[in-house]
């Protein structure tokens, strides 16, 4: 079940954003609970809750640039259609604000850049850490 998030989900977040495997963040100190807490009361930011209460996903999208700040699938959820499910939520969170193009940035070679090329973004560059940057239409 996608629903938005709450401030209780604030330390299973932080749980999924630090235990996947590729896109890591070089720095998970940077994402504060203030940072999560900022994207819960915009109502920004989504979970993907499973039947049993469980959180197994998230994303954020930041209506400040457009850009999908943050999209983690907890490990054993995977292939699933969460990240799919999830993505649409930021995509039209995104959409609702205004924007009619999404950005978003990832390692280059991850499973991440393989389910974006797969659902149209295109690559428009690279950003200072080397990531790739995607664009898509809204």
């Amino acid at each position: 079940m996608l629903r938005l998030a709450t401030r209780a989900d604030i330390p299973r977040i932080c749980e999924i954003r630090d235990s996947v495997r590729d896109d890591r963040f070089s720095d998970p100190a940077v994402v504060t609970e203030a940072e999560l807490a900022r994207f819960i009361d915009t109502g920004a930011l989504w979970v993907w809750q499973e039947p049993e209460g469980t959180v197994a996903g998230f994303v954020a999208g930041d209506a400040r640039d457009g850009s999908l700040w943050a999209l983690f699938v907890a490990r054993g959820y995977e292939g699933k259609g969460i990240g799919r499910a999830l993505l649409k939520a930021g995509c039209d969170t995104l959409r609702a604000a205004g924007h009619r193009t999404a950005t978003l940035s990832t390692d280059p070679g991850t499973r991440a850049e393989r389910h974006y090329r797969a659902d149209g973004w295109s690559v428009i560059g690279r950003n200072a850490k080397g990531e790739l940057v995607f664009q898509k239409p809204l």
